[in-house]
């Protein structure tokens, strides 16, 4: 069994990380980091330390209505996606622990489109 980063956990919510296949477990916040543990198998987690993560980057759809995912974004290993059934408070905890300047909205589908577009017809210096 996996020894927890935390001593103190402040949520434990059912969740889905996207790293790789699809992996069903349970999200841990608590005062030392961000984990997620495996539903079934042991050896699948992830840990995450409050130190390492650079920014939460949170997908949101009509106006704040619906988050559909998250994803923190670590300073040297990568971006992690997750989703849960209550993103909302799962955000507010980790904004307990994450400066919220730390914390970004994710690009719109016509943002990306329309940078892309940008930078197709940009001159090049």
């Amino acid at each position: 069994m996996v020894q927890s980063l935390n001593t103190k956990i402040d949520l434990v919510i059912d969740a889905t990380s996207f790293s790789g296949l699809t992996d069903y477990g349970q999200i841990m916040i608590g005062d030392k980091g961000f984990e997620f543990y495996h539903g079934q198998d042991p050896r699948k987690f992830i840990q995450i330390p409050w130190e390492e993560v650079d920014y939460v980057i949170a997908s949101v759809m009509f106006k704040g209505k619906w988050i559909p995912r998250y994803a923190i974004q670590t300073k040297k290993n990568g971006t992690f996606s997750f989703s849960s059934k209550k993103p909302k408070e799962v955000l507010r905890a980790v904004r307990n622990y994450i400066d919220p300047d730390r914390m970004v909205q994710s690009l719109s589908f016509f943002d990306v489109i329309k940078r892309g577009i940008r930078s197709k017809f940009k001159k090049k210096s």
